[in-house]
């Protein structure tokens, strides 16, 4: 793996309970602000294997960016869960941006 990749990986796993990050944030404070679709791919590959909170990484807009059937209704019930608000499929970045 490389260093962005390693750092976003540890960036991810600090996101603390009932709170959000965006893709854009990660990758931002991983060292590359342009890599937010990076992000996005490190999820996908990386979050079993490092048991990744892969849930709370939200779009710029407080969305899941998840289709309906491909993780979306398990991401939100895990966020609800979290007590996480959603408003129309939206949620309150700041409510619940995770800030570092």
């Amino acid at each position: 793996m490389n260093e962005f990749t390693n750092k976003a990986i540890e960036i991810i796993r600090q996101i603390p309970k009932g709170k959000v990050a965006t893709y854009g944030q990660i990758a931002k404070l991983a060292g590359n602000p342009r890599s937010a679709r990076r992000i996005s791919h490190i999820l996908h590959q990386y979050s079993s294997k490092f048991k990744l909170p892969w849930h709370r990484v939200l779009n710029a807009k407080g969305e899941i960016s998840l289709q309906v059937g491909t993780g979306l209704e398990e991401q939100k019930a895990m966020l609800e869960k979290e007590k996480v608000k959603f408003q129309k499929d939206r949620i309150d970045l700041n409510e619940y941006l995770w800030q570092i």
